[in-house]
């Protein structure tokens, strides 16, 4: 008998994720398996595998934009669909089913938020508003190189020369079930080499001598993991420990809410006013392509644009 008549949707997505448990980073093969269990495996028809039509996935989305509690957004919807675009491709793939039922369904659009602006003048109020706290170094190093929160809390003080010029992005900090674990990037662009400059020095030296009396203080209570961000005893910070201190102060501050993702926004934002090749700032930011980073920054597009034309005036001018 066909092996593929006799698989149920529901399993061939359980064998699919144990496909997959080696193949992909720990946290993201805990967001496959988390979006399978909550938003799919119970709310498809227990059909086979075979007899799964695009109409089905149609009616599994409207039924998640509607019905959910509490609702749930396009984005995730959209993010459903993605996961199985990935399954029910490997289906293809192995030739237990002839198309992907995922193609022939149109998942929602979700509505890009827009980017919160972080100006100079605002700059300088986050950074006096966590001065002296645990979210002042990894603040300084998201505004001033514009890495990711898991890259600034992956960074190692061997990744940084000897100078603190240029730092090499090998690792990032994960969040998962098991607890926090070093992974490689994601993509070869993110691991990537970032000229620090000279607004970065500085907090970074008082960093290193801050752990070193820390260091002193705790002997044998150190964890000498070499991290340049730590929790106060060597040991790797959770992301959602600096995100939430993060909050906390801002709010505190009376500041406008800035979320700490966007001090990477700020970061190409600031560098792409000032006239940097929309390249340069892409490479910085670890995009894989160009094309995402004016995608994304597209708002800052338009003063370009009027500076440009300014500047070919002038040089006609120079010539007339």
């Amino acid at each position: 008998m066909d092996h593929a008549t006799e698989m149920s949707v529901q399993r061939y997505l359980h064998d699919w994720l144990e496909h997959v448990r080696t193949r992909v980073r720990t946290r993201t093969y805990e967001g496959y398996e988390g979006v399978l269990r909550r938003y799919v495996l119970d709310r498809l028809p227990t059909v086979d595998l075979t007899e799964l039509k695009p109409l089905d996935l149609q009616h599994l989305y409207s039924d998640l934009l509607a019905n959910s509690h509490p609702p749930l957004s396009a984005g995730t919807v959209l993010n459903t669909h993605l996961v199985l675009t990935q399954a029910f491709g490997q289906a293809v793939r192995w030739g237990l089913i002839p198309s992907n039922p995922a193609s022939g369904a149109q998942p929602p659009r979700p509505r890009r938020a827009e980017l919160v602006s972080v100006d100079e003048p605002l700059v300088t109020k986050l950074l006096a508003a966590v001065a002296g706290s645990s979210c002042e170094v990894p603040a300084a190093l998201a505004i001033g190189t514009g890495l990711r929160r898991s890259e600034i809390l992956g960074l190692r003080w061997s990744d940084i020369d000897g100078d603190l010029e240029v730092a090499r992005i090998r690792r990032t900090l994960q969040p998962t079930r098991e607890g926090l674990v070093f992974e490689r990037p994601k993509t070869k662009h993110s691991e990537r080499s970032v000229v620090l400059g000279a607004f970065v020095r500085p907090y970074l030296e008082r960093q290193r001598d801050d752990q070193a009396h820390r260091r002193e203080r705790l002997g044998d209570g150190w964890h000498d993991e070499g991290l340049v961000i730590d929790r106060g005893d060597g040991a790797p910070m959770h992301p959602d420990t600096l995100s939430s201190a993060w909050s906390r102060m801002i709010k505190r501050s009376g500041l406008p809410h800035v979320r700490f993702h966007d001090l990477r926004h700020a970061h190409a934002t600031l560098l792409l006013v000032k006239g940097v090749h929309p390249k340069i700032v892409s490479e910085r930011l670890g995009h894989s392509s160009i094309g995402i980073t004016l995608d994304t920054y597209s708002h800052v597009l338009p003063s370009m644009q009027h500076e440009a034309a300014q500047a070919f005036d002038e040089l006609l001018d120079a010539k007339t």
